[in-house]
């Protein structure tokens, strides 16, 4: 069987313990979008890792890990971040591929992307690691993929291309620092040099494994409501974080995929700017934030924090055509009574909106329209399956289902590997196809 775990919400659902829990049945590990902006925790035996583009899933001894084609890869971050993991004990000489189409970011992307940050209005809150304008380069027809980097001929001449047309945008924006050809193309033959055991032909290895039965788990970075097609645009990421991007982004055909699983937080929260309708007020905001350890992975933001959106978790079931979700830090709300979960948005005009709505206009006059149900006040750490819950817990996950449409298989109530367990069904879940209605 071969699944996609999407994120259900804004990014930062808990995506690496799911694909944690998942991986023991896997084969390989399929990266297929977005790079170093996103960040997976897993806590494991105590020790946290913090994956950025490797998939986290390798901690699982015996797995291959492929970064596909949709992915855009900075060579000194995945270098470092294998350097890292191979430090502490993981094994990653023979368990990293990365698709020789991959794109690469290059220090001209993380330039422009900071000085865009600085100089245009309207701050988007990227990271500032160059993932969009290494996009924009892709799509423009002027990347430089992994492949290029074998080649010096071909590498200088696309390298001096880039360099004429960016640096005087750069200078344009008041970043006057000189960037030479000649040094990066030795220091991208270097990176090249040392990935070169690891780079394949994605589409081909893919191809091969699957016909030789082996079992594809598709991850993404970000989360649905980052989609550039189907989030809060502007205020999104730069590719395709839901389910569709596992396709294009890997090579992999429609046929291939037997399930999506959706990943959601019991709460909702998201970093940077944009809308977020179910926003805390401060002083729940810190609580929550303090409590769930809200900060990013990647770059230390802190989160912004707020009650469950089912109209946010519906609209991802529906384009990611999730056959289940798994929900994450349960434990968070254990000390909250009530708890509040949105079920419409109220426009400005009055009207009652049972759907996410495309202009971020109409979002802004929206109120969040609530249902409110009592709180556990009990401690769900220990849970070691469904029933041990308190009934509180558990009938606030059974109005999930409600809302949302489609079952929960997976229950996260803790940081660790261990505070997880999947719910009564969970075979039947995964394994029977769940009619997806508008």
């Amino acid at each position: 069987m071969n699944i996609v775990i999407v994120g259900a919400q804004w990014g930062d659902e808990g995506k690496g313990k799911v694909i944690d829990v998942l991986t023991e049945d896997m084969d390989i590990l399929v990266r297929y979008q977005g790079g170093n902006n996103a960040g997976h925790t897993v806590v494991v035996d105590g020790r946290e890792f913090i994956f950025h583009l490797i998939p986290s899933g390798l901690l699982h001894p015996g797995k291959i890990g492929l970064l596909g084609n949709g992915v855009v890869i900075d060579p000194e971050v995945l270098l470092a971040e294998m350097d890292r993991l191979r430090a502490r004990g993981v094994i990653v000489e023979e368990a990293v591929k990365v698709s020789d189409q991959a794109h690469v970011i290059f220090p001209y992307h993380k330039r422009l992307d900071l000085a865009r940050e600085a100089f245009l209005p309207g701050r988007l809150g990227t990271t500032g690691r160059g993932i969009g304008p290494c996009y924009m380069d892709k799509i423009a027809r002027v990347g430089i993929r992994i492949a290029d980097l074998a080649h010096a001929d071909v590498l200088a001449e696309r390298i001096e291309r880039n360099l004429a047309e960016k640096m005087p945008l750069l200078r344009a924006w008041h970043d006057t620092e000189p960037l030479d050809r000649d040094a990066l193309l030795a220091q991208y033959l270097e990176y090249g040099r040392r990935l070169a055991p690891h780079v394949v032909n994605g589409v081909q290895f893919l191809r091969e494994a699957l016909g030789s039965g082996k079992r594809l788990l598709f991850e993404g970075a970000q989360g649905t409501m980052l989609d550039i097609d189907h989030g809060t645009y502007p205020y999104v990421t730069s590719s395709n974080a839901t389910a569709g991007g596992a396709c294009t982004g890997t090579g992999v055909p429609p046929t291939a995929i037997d399930r999506v699983l959706g990943v959601v937080k019991a709460y909702t929260t998201r970093v940077g700017e944009g809308p977020l309708p179910t926003e805390f007020g401060p002083d729940l905001m810190e609580r929550i934030r303090a409590k769930g350890k809200e900060f990013g992975a990647t770059t230390g933001r802190p989160r912004r924090c707020g009650w469950f959106d089912a109209i946010v978790a519906r609209h991802a079931v529906w384009v990611n055509g999730c056959d289940a979700v798994a929900v994450t830090k349960l434990d968070v709300l254990d000390e909250l009574d009530p708890i509040r979960i949105c079920t419409g948005y109220r426009a400005a005009d009055g009207r009652l909106l049972e759907y996410f709505p495309s202009e971020l206009k109409t979002l802004h006059g929206c109120e969040p329209v609530y249902e409110t149900l009592p709180g556990w006040k009990a401690d769900t750490g220990a849970a070691e399956r469904y029933e041990d819950l308190p009934q509180g817990a558990r009938a606030y996950l059974r109005r999930l289902e409600d809302l949302i449409g489609v079952p929960i298989c997976l229950v996260s109530t803790g940081s660790k590997r261990e505070q997880a367990f999947k719910t009564e069904g969970w075979a039947r879940r995964l394994t029977r196809k769940n009619a997806i209605t508008a």
